[in-house]
């Protein structure tokens, strides 16, 4: 398609949201929800920026390459950069180690949770005792520090 930029644009967009192997043409209903929400996310990408936007996306990576996970964040990292704000609900505890503020709700699923169990950075997460996200974040950050 690279005689056709619009289209071109398009599906380049496609794939840097982690969508380059879906099939044109492929059915909606075939879509996973998160894939339904990055084809939504491509859509707002291909509109001119206006650097005012709230971005609020539910499980963006679920079903994601680690590779691609890793091209999506790039993608919500340059939204930010452009003064845009992203709000992701994610279980990925490498994505919450990106985040620039996390709110974790706790303490339990279900009627024993949606609580405010520890808001602040990642690394303040982590040395929360009351955060089961947190616990896990710390094990992650200490592999990460042990390997660096």
């Amino acid at each position: 398609f690279d005689a056709v930029p619009r289209i071109r644009t398009y599906l380049r967009v496609l794939c840097d949201v982690g969508l380059g192997y879906i099939r044109l043409g492929q059915a909606a209903t075939g879509l996973s929800g998160g894939e339904a929400q990055r084809i939504k996310l491509a859509a707002e990408l291909c509109r001119p920026a206006t650097g005012n936007t709230l971005y609020l996306l539910d499980e963006p990576t679920v079903g994601l390459h680690a590779a691609d996970v890793s091209v999506l964040m790039g993608v919500l990292n340059k939204l930010v950069e452009g003064g845009n704000t992203v709000v992701v609900v994610e279980h990925d505890l490498g994505v919450i180690a990106q985040a620039d503020h996390v709110i974790d709700l706790g303490p339990e699923g279900g009627d024993a949770g949606g609580y405010v169990v520890v808001t602040g950075t990642p690394t303040e997460l982590s040395r929360n005792s009351q955060s089961y996200t947190g616990v896990y974040l710390r094990q992650l950050i200490n592999r990460i520090n042990a390997a660096a």
